[in-house]
């Protein structure tokens, strides 16, 4: 279905609008904090919400328009405050959070409070590319890392290897490795957080108990997911030796961070259902 030439010259001007407003933004990020390995995956969320708010395009056309104007300007001028401010100030947290009500308002004003619902989790999903504040990753990374590197130290040594730590420091034989923030950190668990909702999204299922019990299980989940990338990280550094060991964390531990996450949700996922249906079958 073609829009109509209005329709596409108004979209024009707001994508123009949104690239001046948030272009640097997205450059300084792409510079910043988008270039280190404990917060890389900001593309992929803002890449990931543009598609799911894609994918309703056709249902935003297709919707009456009921234009909710007091609302609608209310949350552009509160993104507009946000965004000044975070600029201005150089928080990131502020200024890239500012996308979502500037974005809310739009869909408020050209299409109302149906139109707000229906984009929501497109909306609700670019809280995860925010950058986190950097006391708060700092306060909880630690304690963080201490549990991943007890897991996975204790898993190791069970299996047979010599295995020894202090505090965040793994030694395997003749070799030691540092448990780093993007290993076992704050930013790894929110990025698997982002996973596991978009899982919960793309799957719509209608059991309320099937939702939250996923919903429940990505904290947990998302810690044995970084259990599983420390231990491979060992594992790798012990028969390759460090230099397999460095080049694998810089090339493919966050693959293996994703997959483990991935494989571990559906395991999950699965046996929920399973249990499920054999409540409703009784």
């Amino acid at each position: 279905m073609s829009l109509p030439r209005v329709d596409l010259l108004v979209l024009g001007l707001l994508g123009l609008g949104w690239l001046t407003m948030f272009g640097p933004t997205y450059l300084r990020l792409a510079e910043t904090t988008w270039a280190t390995d404990e917060q890389g995956h900001g593309p992929i969320i803002l890449a990931v919400s543009a598609w799911m708010l894609y994918r309703r395009a056709q249902d935003l056309r297709d919707l009456v328009a009921k234009p909710a104007y007091a609302s609608g300007l209310t949350c552009i001028l509160l993104g507009l405050l946000l965004y000044v401010v975070g600029r201005s100030q150089s928080i990131a947290l502020i200024e890239v959070g500012a996308q979502i009500p500037v974005l809310s308002g739009l869909l408020l004003l050209f299409k109302g409070g149906r139109g707000l619902r229906l984009g929501w989790f497109s909306l609700f999903f670019l809280i995860f590319m925010c950058p986190l504040p950097s006391d708060l990753v700092a306060y909880v990374t630690g304690p963080l890392k201490s549990a991943v590197s007890a897991a996975a130290s204790n898993l190791l040594f069970a299996a047979g290897y010599p295995v020894g730590r202090l505090g965040v420091i793994l030694t395997v034989g003749p070799y030691q490795l540092l448990v780093a923030d993007a290993c076992a950190g704050l930013n790894s668990m929110f990025t698997l957080e982002a996973l596991g909702l978009l899982y919960l999204n793309l799957m719509s299922y209608t059991s309320t108990a099937r939702n939250l019990a996923l919903a429940l299980a990505i904290i947990p989940i998302s810690f044995c997911a970084n259990v599983v990338r420390v231990c491979v990280l060992v594992l790798i550094t012990y028969h390759f030796g460090d230099e397999a060991g460095q080049g694998f964390l810089h090339g493919f531990s966050g693959m293996v961070l994703f997959a483990a996450a991935l494989v571990l949700m559906l395991a999950f996922d699965r046996t929920v259902g399973e249990y499920i249906d054999r409540k409703v079958a009784r």
